[in-house]
């Protein structure tokens, strides 16, 4: 079939035996192959029983690190329980504690609100008490206020009549004798030193209760200055004893109560009048050493004052030592002093020296200057119209009093130029002002039937008699009637005891401005 077959014909035997030669070498190289193949095999094999065997070693590597890894993960997880064991037990400890502590507190809690609500009721308690008190308070002090109300006007009205009717007999035609005048001059002095006490006494009442009311606004120091030394020079003279107001800028003004100021400054200079030695010399000089405040100072050369007694120099009722002297007093005067000086914001002090004298002084909170230019104006008018008007005036006079009408009545009879009318209550008065127009009303208020203020409203809703300055005249002296007076609607308001002085500067001003307010209305043909 193959070529040795197709030449074997020719050959004949001696080609047979190379052919099983080639045989017998290709079987060995078979061999070999299969051998060499078997060996590759072999190696092969080995080489991936030995890739197996190192993944296996290395599996087991991984085994035993996961294994250890397990392991140490199971002491790490039995750590980290055996730490949260811990970590509960000492919650649940503090808990515990935390648990215990709230409970403490809770009972201290419990009873601190009991006593809370104890302590509360017995506030309430203490409130409710305190309004009782308040309300029993007040209803005392509107009632002591009523009775101090009563009280000056019971005491003035028949002081009234006693001082006004003394000064008529004083200045009267034909003059008194001399025992006469030394008579009548006890009765005045008496008379004025009665009043005085009188209000020192309702003075003290109303600070110390509070519900005294001041009016505080721009005060001229001059001005003050120039009607206390008015006031106070007779007195002065009748002793013998110098008087000086050093001089003082008439630009400086103070934040007080005009009235107050005053008092003030009459008290500590009678004081110095009292208390001053025979031919002595009084000294009144002001100074602004210290910013925002303004001095007046009062020097005398009285005895002089030891520091024991300058110590007690403020307490009530205490004279120092002079209740057996000539000289008359209440040991009040200057604690009322002393008191409105501090309610108006100011200070008093004093400084002495035995055998040489006193200086008392006050300071008070300064102001700016108004500007008055145009008020002086207004007054230079007036004075130069009044000096050249001497017509008949009409005076209406409304008082239920027959002492205190006769009183005034006697006191116009030194002035001609004047016309007295006269009502003994408010609707007569309404009934004459509308009748006759007068110049001026002088009005009580303590009236029997419609009193003085009512009267007032009548005669300003009026057009024919709202024009008409009125004049209270009233022994409801207390700050509060003047201030109520004057807030409804009232010209000026006048205390009782009358001062015949006083009275007839209030009737003269009141007709300037009365002319001067009938100039206006025929120029300009209305009311101003």
């Amino acid at each position: 079939m193959n070529s040795n077959d197709n030449n074997g014909g020719s050959d004949g035997g001696n080609a047979g035996q190379p052919d099983a030669t080639n045989q017998s070498k290709d079987k060995r190289l078979a061999v070999r192959g299969n051998d060499m193949r078997l060996t590759e095999s072999a190696v092969i094999d080995n080489e991936v029983a030995a890739k197996n065997r190192k993944k296996r070693v290395i599996a087991r590597e991984d085994a035993a690190d996961l294994c250890e890894d397990t392991i140490h993960f199971r002491e790490e997880d039995a750590t980290s329980r055996e730490q949260e064991i811990c970590k509960t037990e000492t919650t649940q400890a503090e808990s515990n504690n935390h648990i215990l502590i709230l409970q403490q507190v809770n009972a201290r809690l419990v009873i601190a609100t009991i006593e809370a609500q104890k302590l509360a009721e017995q506030v309430q308690t203490a409130r409710d008490q305190m309004e009782i008190a308040k309300t029993v308070a007040d209803k005392a002090n509107r009632v002591k206020s009523e009775f101090l109300s009563n009280m000056s006007h019971e005491l003035r009205t028949p002081l009234n009549a006693i001082l006004g009717f003394a000064q008529l007999l004083e200045a009267g035609t034909p003059p008194p004798t001399a025992t006469q005048m030394v008579r009548l001059q006890q009765i005045i002095k008496a008379g004025w030193y009665l009043l005085e006490l009188i209000n020192e006494i309702l003075d003290i009442a109303l600070i110390e209760s509070g519900r005294l009311s001041l009016s505080r606004e721009p005060v001229s120091l001059a001005d003050v200055l120039l009607e206390c030394q008015a006031m106070i020079g007779s007195q002065a003279q009748q002793r013998d004893i110098k008087l000086t107001f050093l001089p003082f800028d008439s630009t400086w003004f103070v934040y007080a109560d005009r009235t107050r100021v005053k008092q003030v400054l009459v008290n500590l200079l009678s004081n110095a009048i009292k208390y001053n030695c025979e031919h002595g010399t009084i000294e009144v000089n002001s100074s602004a050493n210290t910013p925002g405040l303004l001095r007046i100072s009062i020097k005398d050369s009285g005895a002089g004052l030891p520091p024991e007694q300058l110590a007690q120099l403020f307490q009530p009722f205490n004279r120092l030592g002079q209740e057996t002297g000539a000289e008359e007093g209440t040991g009040i005067g200057l604690v009322v002093t002393k008191q409105l000086v501090e309610l108006m914001g100011g200070t008093i002090g004093v400084e002495s020296t035995v055998g040489v004298g006193s200086v008392f002084w006050i300071e008070l909170i300064r102001d700016v200057t108004p500007q008055l230019a145009a008020e002086n104006t207004m007054s230079a008018e007036l004075t130069s119209q009044a000096q050249g008007n001497a017509a008949l005036h009409t005076l209406l006079y409304v008082e239920d009093n027959p002492a205190n009408l006769l009183l005034v009545e006697q006191i116009i009879e030194n002035h001609p130029q004047i016309r007295l009318l006269s009502a003994h209550d408010g609707n007569l008065g309404i009934a004459l002002a509308r009748a006759h127009l007068p110049n001026v009303i002088l009005m009580d208020i303590n009236l029997s039937g419609i009193n003085g203020i009512q009267a007032l409203k009548i005669l300003r809703e009026d057009p024919a008699t709202a024009h008409i300055p009125v004049i209270a005249l009233s022994a409801n002296a207390m700050p509060r009637d003047i201030e109520k007076g004057l807030e409804a609607g009232f010209f000026r308001y006048l205390t009782k005891p009358i001062k015949v002085n006083e009275l007839m500067s209030a009737i003269d001003d009141t007709l300037k401005f009365s002319e001067m307010r009938l100039i206006n209305t025929n120029e300009t043909g209305q009311i101003r």
